[in-house]
C-alpha cells in the first residue's frame, strides 16, 4: 500500500482528497511517504505554509503532484492555478486540460498526449476524441506539453522530477482516474 500525503489549505478540501485517494492529510513533511499531493483551490491561491512544505520536499526528491479543484461557478480556473503553481512551486506540467460544458461548468478533460477526451457529465464517463476545432484550440498547449515531456525519461514522475498538475472535481469525479493513473506509476511497497 502506498503512503499518500495530502497537503493543502483548508479551502482545497484536503480531507475529501485524502478520503477519495486513500491518503492522509499532513501538515509536516514525511520523507518516507511515496507521494506528496498538493491540492489547490484556485479561488484561494496557495498559502505560504503549503509553499514551504513543497520546498522542503526538494531535499528528498519525493514524487509530487498538484491537484487543482475545478468547480462550477469559480472565477479563477485551472489555467490560473497552474500559472501560480509554476511561480511558487517548481515548473509543473499539464498533461490534461479542462473541457467546459455549454453552461461553462467543467465537465471533462482532453489529453495533450493523444487528444483523447473524457466526458464526466455522463455515467459512466464517456471516452472520445477531439474534433478538429478543439484540436486546433489546444494545439499550442499540446506542443508545449510534448516539448516538456521529450526532455524527460519514462518514470520521471516516480523519480520526483516531473510534477503533473491535474484538474479534479470531486463532485462529478472529473480527474480522479487521472490522479490514480499517476499513483499507479509509483512502485509499491514490499
Amino acid at each position: 500500500m502506498k503512503s499518500i500525503k495530502i497537503y493543502a489549505h483548508v479551502s482545497a478540501t484536503p480531507e475529501q482528497f485524502a478520503q477519495k485517494l486513500g491518503g492522509e492529510v499532513a501538515s509536516t513533511v514525511d520523507p518516507e511517504c511515496d507521494v506528496a499531493i498538493f491540492a489547490i483551490n484556485p479561488g484561494a491561491g496557495i498559502d505560504g505554509q503549503t509553499i514551504e512544505l513543497w520546498r522542503q520536499f526538494d531535499e528528498y526528491q519525493t514524487p509530487r503532484m498538484v491537484l487543482v479543484t475545478v468547480l462550477e461557478g469559480m472565477e479563477m480556473d485551472f489555467d490560473d492555478a497552474v500559472l501560480v503553481a509554476n511561480r511558487v512551486f517548481d515548473p509543473v506540467v499539464t498533461p490534461f486540460l479542462v473541457l467546459h460544458g455549454e453552461s461553462g461548468d467543467p465537465i471533462g478533460t482532453v489529453s495533450l498526449a493523444d487528444l483523447s477526451t473524457m466526458d464526466y457529465s455522463t455515467t459512466p464517463p464517456t471516452e472520445g476524441t477531439c474534433d478538429e476545432e478543439l484540436a486546433g484550440l489546444v494545439k499550442e498547449f499540446q506542443e508545449e506539453y510534448r516539448d516538456h515531456i521529450m526532455e524527460m525519461e519514462d518514470g520521471a514522475f516516480a523519480a520526483g522530477i516531473l510534477f503533473p498538475a491535474l484538474p479534479v472535481n470531486l463532485a462529478n469525479g472529473l480527474g480522479i482516474d487521472l490522479v490514480k493513473s499517476y499513483l499507479d506509476q509509483l512502485p509499491g511497497r514490499g
